[in-house]
């Protein structure tokens, strides 16, 4: 059965009210100033996108450890914390509300990053294949350090400092990254979790890390400014499980006792199934989340009004489509042109594909600025 709910109608998270089901996804943008803090051009990029229902900001580090890619911005410091500030008063002055994803790479890293050119770590020491991108070129990734037990409450404080470090920056929820081959995911996965204490073995073990995370951030925030993105089939940063469908239902039902604002799930792109990867479907995770389900994955206006009235999901996360169409909501509600993505801009830089992709007018022109 379908209803007359679509991308533009209304929705209540929690207590914060959105004016439409259009999410930006967080997008790793490699723009950050030096020490990993944001600056006035962050600021400007994301007032620009404000018209969206939620921004889910960037995947930032909760750590120094918790780095591995160059420019990537930080929630740990003072100057971190004063950087984001110019981003959420931004988005606010335009009347937008702004999530900030807490992150830790885990072995999707390099000594490069790491304070004192320490290994990265990891639930177990296994390497990820390929290379890492480093400030001085492509290196191998390097067999991670297998955290010890009574290291791991020293994580979860960290997404807890990251969590207040947010709210003292006037963001207003956070989001836990558990998906995408991170430090999360890599506790998750069998693959990448061989660890033979309370942290790995049985699922339930293995999902340990991230109900830890979420309890502790949920003592900082509300719950209902809280939210975790899963990505039951992905396989990018060489990730596997070897029975996907019983791991992240495990997940997705274990958060119930959270009453999150959201669960974000990552569907199985195209890359995932060349990959081998297990399509986990979301309606498998749908039937054991009781809350609200974002989905993110390639979406259009008709697929993410078909997902909408068919009740498949609650809100549509948009990613690439916002990088290139700041005023995407108004795009989308006229069927106005989209702007082409340069993908050649996508990571570091400076305002070229960053801030200078043109807005839709009532005219049909193409203008530079809100």
């Amino acid at each position: 059965m379908t209803t007359d709910i679509n991308l533009f109608s209304s929705y209540q998270l929690g207590n914060l009210e959105l004016p439409n089901r259009i999410v930006m996804a967080p997008l790793t943008r490699n723009r950050a100033g030096e020490g990993n803090v944001p600056h006035s051009i962050n600021a400007t990029y994301y007032a620009q996108r404000a018209s969206a229902g939620l921004i889910i900001a960037e995947a930032t580090q909760v750590s120094p450890q918790g780095q591995g890619y160059p420019f990537t911005p930080g929630i740990h410091s003072p100057a971190q914390v004063e950087g984001w500030k110019l981003v959420t008063d931004a988005v606010h002055r335009e009347g937008g509300r702004i999530f900030l994803q807490l992150w830790h790479v885990g072995r999707i890293s390099h000594p490069d990053f790491q304070p004192e050119g320490a290994l990265p770590v990891a639930p177990s020491a296994i390497a990820p294949p390929g290379n890492v991108v480093t400030f001085t070129g492509l290196k191998p990734y390097v067999t991670p350090r297998a955290l010890e037990t009574a290291e791991i409450p020293e994580i979860v404080e960290q997404f807890r400092q990251g969590a207040a470090n947010a709210l003292a920056a006037g963001f207003d929820g956070v989001e836990i990254h558990a998906a995408n081959g991170y430090l999360i995911d890599q506790f998750l996965r069998d693959s990448t979790n061989s660890r033979t204490d309370e942290y790995g073995g049985a699922v339930e073990n293995r999902a340990r890390l991230l109900l830890e995370i979420t309890a502790a951030v949920t003592s900082v925030w509300d719950a209902d400014r809280v939210g975790v993105r899963l990505s039951p089939s992905g396989t990018f940063n060489h990730i596997r499980d070897s029975h996907p469908l019983e791991t992240f239902g495990y997940a997705a039902q274990a958060l119930n006792r959270f009453n999150l604002a959201y669960l974000h799930i990552f569907e199985a792109t195209d890359a995932d199934i060349r990959h081998g990867g297990t399509v986990v479907p979301t309606d498998h995770l749908r039937s054991r989340f009781t809350g609200t389900l974002i989905v993110n994955g390639g979406y259009t206006r008709e697929k993410g009004d078909t997902v909408l009235a068919n009740k498949a999901a609650d809100l549509v996360a948009f990613g690439t489509l916002f990088i290139s169409n700041p005023d995407l909501p108004r795009r989308l509600a006229l069927n106005a042109p989209l702007n082409a993505a340069d993908e050649a801009t996508f990571y570091g830089g400076g305002e070229k594909g960053y801030i200078d992709y043109p807005f839709w007018t009532a005219a049909g022109e193409q203008v530079t600025s809100s």
